[in-house]
């Protein structure tokens, strides 16, 4: 260590003396006494931090009084600040997994604060006075939209497929396409989850062609489910093959077998109908006469995160009395949002409308325009002269694995800032509160409007002004 370290190290003040500078800038009881001492100990650790790595930035503002108390402040916001917070969206990407996927109705929302504020009837039977179970809230409208005869929720589509399998086919076969063999995000694999639930992967065909004939001679004693999975977050193309699934059911009921289909992100619209690729639906799933049916809420179906199971009575009813459901079921926040979104499926326009996912999936390239055009025209308003800003088609994505191959074309807001790199502006986004998360094309930064929310733009507008005020 060096003098001049040393004489650095001997200028940081103790964790009392920055203590009182904070009592004499803001009441005693704003922040509790020991996340103000912990920040205090956390931002003298990153000075003398820096002191001992030779940080040529260091100067003598931050030893003066007051950059001390700034530092302390950022520390205790810090602290005192929830980690998971609300992200405008500006990426394009409508089930975007890192900024939470698909977003809850207005109306959903408020009915999950009140039920999640009060007690509920989650497992209580109001008719009879006695214990009641927590499927009974969503069963009966799955039912009625997928036509199937049973159904279950746990917490996700991982979790359905695990459960289904262990109950079905633990210690058994099952047979499965090998071009089947999907891995999602988080490196969840269809092979790696049927080892987990101890039933015996049989994989026929090859990657890209596989024929009834493929299952047919893989049956023996040691077979107990024929499963097929939909492969929403890839396609392969070319010289292909696949068994559909009636002709799967056909083979399933010729040697007395439960099939079972994996459809990923399921939905309740045919999107075909709007102008995207068409993908099956859960009801057109269930008429195709599989046993189980297994799909997300939360991707395009637009609810909370869980995992959907329908089919057979008798199938269902096992999986639901398997003791690994109890690890895997949903709360009552969960539950609530699921059936609100539910009832909103009754009516396909009132859904296409109020469902935030559907209605950005399915809106025209003119509405996008629209609010590009007033977003562009609040921003120029900021009347700076180092501010470039420009429309730009584009294109959005469905994301969440659906519809890989799928481009929904848009309009987006460019801007270009003088004197900032591209890079730059889109850190300072993500770090204004609330952050704003864009994208970077041609060294431009991008705002697509598809997956901004008309009571963003605000949000956005003020962020740009805290960014030239700053830089």
């Amino acid at each position: 260590m060096n003098p001049q370290q040393q004489a650095l190290l001997r200028r940081l003040p103790g964790v009392d003396y920055v203590l009182d500078l904070w009592e004499k800038n803001y009441p005693i009881t704003s922040v509790p006494r020991p996340v103000v001492v912990q920040s205090i100990r956390d931002v003298l650790d990153k000075l003398r931090s820096k002191i001992l790595a030779a940080d040529e930035t260091l100067d003598d503002i931050l030893f003066s009084d007051s950059e001390l108390l700034r530092l302390t402040k950022e520390a205790v916001d810090k602290k005192t600040g929830f980690n998971l917070k609300r992200v405008v969206n500006a990426t394009g990407v409508v089930i975007h997994t890192n900024l939470g996927r698909s977003l809850l109705p207005k109306k959903v929302a408020r009915h999950v604060a009140e039920i999640s504020s009060m007690y509920s009837n989650l497992e209580f039977d109001l008719e009879k006075g006695e214990r009641g179970s927590r499927y009974s809230a969503i069963e009966e409208i799955l039912c009625e939209l997928s036509g199937a005869e049973a159904a279950m929720v746990v917490n996700n589509n991982a979790g359905a497929v695990f459960l289904s399998l262990e109950t079905l086919a633990r210690g058994k076969e099952v047979i499965v396409s090998r071009g089947e063999l999907v891995e999602i995000g988080g490196s969840f694999r269809i092979p790696d989850v049927m080892a987990r639930s101890n039933a015996k992967l049989v994989e026929v065909g090859a990657t890209n062609r596989t024929h009834p004939a493929d299952y047919e001679r893989a049956i023996s004693d040691e077979t107990a489910l024929l499963l097929k999975v939909h492969t929403s977050n890839y396609a392969i193309v070319g010289f292909t093959a696949e068994v559909c699934l009636k002709d799967l059911v056909a083979l399933g009921r010729k040697y007395h077998l439960p099939v079972m289909k994996d459809l990923g992100s399921g939905n309740f619209v045919d999107f075909s109908k709007y102008g995207l690729i068409q993908e099956p639906t859960v009801q057109e799933t269930v008429a195709s006469g599989a046993d189980v049916v297994t799909f997300s809420g939360d991707k395009m179906l637009g609810g909370p995160q869980a995992g959907i199971i329908v089919g057979r009575k008798d199938v269902v009813e096992r999986i639901k009395k398997n003791p690994i459901n109890r690890a895997l079921r949903i709360d009552k926040m969960t539950l609530a949002a699921m059936e609100a979104t539910l009832h909103i499926y009754r009516d396909e326009v009132k859904a296409l409308s109020e469902i935030p996912t559907l209605q950005m999936l399915t809106i025209s390239v003119k509405e996008i325009a629209k609010k590009a055009r007033r977003l562009r025209n609040r921003l120029k308003k900021l009347g700076s002269k180092r501010l470039d800003i420009g429309l730009v088609d584009s294109s959005s994505r469905v994301g969440g694995g659906s519809l890989p191959l799928q481009e929904l074309p848009t309009k987006c807001v460019s801007v270009k800032m003088r004197g900032l790199s591209a890079s730059k502006m889109e850190c300072l986004m993500r770090e204004a509160s609330p952050p704003v998360v864009g994208r970077i094309e041609d060294d431009l930064v991008v705002i697509d409007l598809r997956t901004v929310q008309d009571d963003d733009f605000t949000i956005i507008v003020n962020t740009f002004k805290e960014i030239l005020k700053h830089e």
